[in-house]
């Protein structure tokens, strides 16, 4: 069995420094040593920000247990007292220090709120360990707006949350387990843990190696969680129910009925390429809810979408969760709510697009047939794969510059290779393709990634979606079935271009199970044809 491998420590850094740079040019980066947990950052406690219009100061406050949390708080300027106003909290990000909001906590306490940003226990200046969204931090959030409604001119009745990545899980968890919070922006966060970085019983191990980086880099990771992390790289089967049980623990999928009985107006982001958290899970999870709702896919990787207001410049993302706060916390009749619920964006084209649901989204399917049948060895990488986390789908977001393959080129013994027509019009991929076919393995274990292409004139082929599947325990030459389903996208397929699917063994992003020498046997049973079903936007 081998496993992807890659060297991290430097990627976790560069995100770090990223973030300190953003502070800085913002006039209020943390001290180099990070050391006191009290320790001012930027202007006095209590002073005006320039031309800011609202106050900034940094305080401990204390958590679930006496732990302290480091954490700003952005008050209007103005504020003597007399009135309250509506509290907004955000949980940093994983690997983030608390200066990570400071730009957009300045805006929004300057359009009337009170803002309290806060570093999850573990991290930076906070004390305790990391509890990955575990109990204490759910128990965190409610203590910060404890503090908030005794310490500030904060509104009981009007409290929301947000934040990015694990800010966004953080608030989600909440919003469960403290009917206070009446609004919720989560942008690239997870619904559920499991499936966003173990779906199909693959580990997505660069993700979870970034982030075991991140986390052993700026914070201090539990015994716990050490104990998860080595598992988890180490593909220790062996505890694969522990990992699958404290990955139900964190998720919020797992607390949805706590979630719609409380009704927090909810509105979740992400990007098509999010290589951490992929887009299907939110999906999933956004149709279930049952109080207002909205759901945004935009191009991009993880965080990528909404990290340039982070350093305080225009961005959609940010411009909708004001709005959103807007007309959920102060009841501002800015039309966020009458707007169609699901807003998309193409990777390829300009402009959102509006549905009714997600499940509205396709409104027809196509089928390419995977007809004949196709054996590979495994253990060999054909070319095909999904790129680097947080670089590939960057690059395509920023670039329109996506992984690419020769599809004449990819060697058949290592890859299966069907392709559609050329097609005489313009088709637009919205959703998730579904892969259906039959598997023949000589071995009890294995995995496969399955890739969409879009394939120009000379058989140059852009990466469209994927999704890896393994398998464990078949009796080796007995065919069973596989139902994937890829990670959703939106993507435009050029008039006079095909659409390949590509089946290969091994993939950087993921780990992989297949045995030295293993091969894999796809084939079509006529009673049980094999196919990959495209979703089509209507045009």
């Amino acid at each position: 069995m081998t496993h992807a491998r890659i060297p991290l420590r430097a990627t976790a850094a560069a995100a770090v420094s990223a973030t300190l740079l953003a502070g800085a040019a913002l006039g209020v980066a943390p001290s180099a040593a990070q050391a006191a947990p009290s320790a001012q950052v930027g202007a006095p406690a209590g002073a005006p920000l320039a031309r800011s219009g609202a106050t900034v100061k940094f305080v401990d406050i204390p958590g679930d247990g006496g732990t302290k949390l480091a954490a700003n708080v952005f008050t209007p300027g103005g504020a003597d007292g007399t009135r309250r106003y509506p509290l907004i909290v955000l949980p940093t990000s994983w690997g983030m220090p608390q200066i990570e909001y400071i730009a957009q906590a300045k805006k929004l306490a300057e359009s009337g709120y009170v803002v309290v940003g806060y570093n999850a226990r573990g991290f930076w200046q906070s004390g305790g360990e990391i509890e990955t969204a575990g109990p204490p931090d759910i128990a965190d959030a409610s203590k910060v707006i404890d503090w908030a409604l005794a310490h500030t001119a904060a509104d009981p009745d009007r409290i929301g949350m947000g934040g990015v990545s694990y800010g966004a899980g953080i608030s989600l968890l909440a919003s469960g387990f403290d009917p206070r919070i009446k609004a919720v922006v989560a942008m690239s966060g997870w619904a559920d843990l499991t499936e966003a970085i173990y779906g199909n019983r693959t580990q997505h191990v660069q993700a979870g190696a970034l982030l075991g980086a991140a986390g052993a880099l700026t914070g201090r990771p539990s015994a716990e969680l050490k104990e998860i992390m080595a598992a988890f790289l180490g593909s220790d089967l062996s505890k694969e129910q522990q990992m699958l049980a404290w990955g139900k623990k964190r998720s919020p999928a797992t607390y949805l009925d706590r979630i719609n009985a409380n009704g927090a107006a909810i509105m979740l982001g992400n990007a098509w390429g999010d290589t951490i958290f992929p887009p299907n899970q939110y999906a999933d999870f956004y149709e279930k809810l049952t109080g207002p709702k909205r759901l945004e896919f935009r191009p991009g990787d993880h965080a990528t979408a909404e990290a340039t207001g982070l350093f305080g410049l225009p961005n959609d993302v940010w411009t909708n969760a004001h709005r959103w706060f807007d007309r959920y916390l102060k009841g501002d009749r800015n039309g966020i709510d009458r707007e169609q619920p699901v807003q998309l964006t193409s990777r390829t084209g300009d402009g959102h697009e509006g549905y009714p649901s997600w499940s509205a989204v396709p409104a027809a399917h196509r089928r390419i047939p995977l007809d004949g049948t196709r054996r590979i060895a495994a253990n060999i990488d054909s070319g095909a794969n999904g790129g680097v986390v947080m670089l590939s789908n960057a690059l395509d977001q920023f670039l329109k510059l996506p992984p690419v393959a020769s599809i004449p080129l990819l060697p058949r013994a290592f890859a299966a290779v069907w392709q559609s027509e050329r097609y005489a019009t313009e088709q637009r991929v919205r959703g998730a393709a579904r892969l259906h076919t039959t598997v023949t393995s000589d071995k009890a274990d294995g995995t496969a990634v399955a890739y969409l292409y879009d394939v120009g004139p000379l058989g140059i082929a852009k990466l469209v979606s994927n999704a890896p599947f393994t398998f464990h325990d078949k009796v080796p030459g007995q065919p069973f079935g596989v139902d994937l389903e890829l990670f959703a996208t939106a993507y435009d397929v050029p008039a006079g271009h095909r659409l390949a699917v590509v089946v290969d063994t091994v993939d950087p992003l993921y780990a992989e199970y297949n045995p030295m020498g293993a091969h894999l046997t796809f084939s079509s049973p006529q009673d049980d044809p094999s196919y990959l079903s495209v979703p089509l936007r209507d045009r």
